[in-house]
């Protein structure tokens, strides 16, 4: 009888262990898992600030005044009757 019980108490306590340590593997994983949406969401909130910068760009390279400033700039064009100014640095 007395063996019977001891049995028990030891099936018993694995049991309890086994259980603990799936509990405490489990919080474990999902604590990895919290980090990374956080991460990710960080992630998302920076790439929608780069998107919202590249839809203006988009959004004003459209525009006649962005053409021109870019045909004056990169090109080195000018409007008739204008004369050219030359840096010299």
């Amino acid at each position: 009888m007395k063996k019977i019980l001891n049995f028990k108490k030891v099936i018993f306590l694995i049991l309890t262990f086994y259980v603990c340590y799936v509990f405490v593997d489990q919080q474990i994983t999902m604590n990895k898992i919290k980090a990374q949406i956080n991460e990710k969401n960080i992630e998302m909130e920076s790439l929608k600030v780069k998107n919202r910068k590249l839809q203006d760009e988009v959004n004003m390279s459209k525009s006649d005044a962005y053409i021109e400033k870019l045909a004056r700039e990169k090109l080195k064009l000018i409007k008739p009757g204008e004369s050219p100014v030359v840096n010299s640095n």
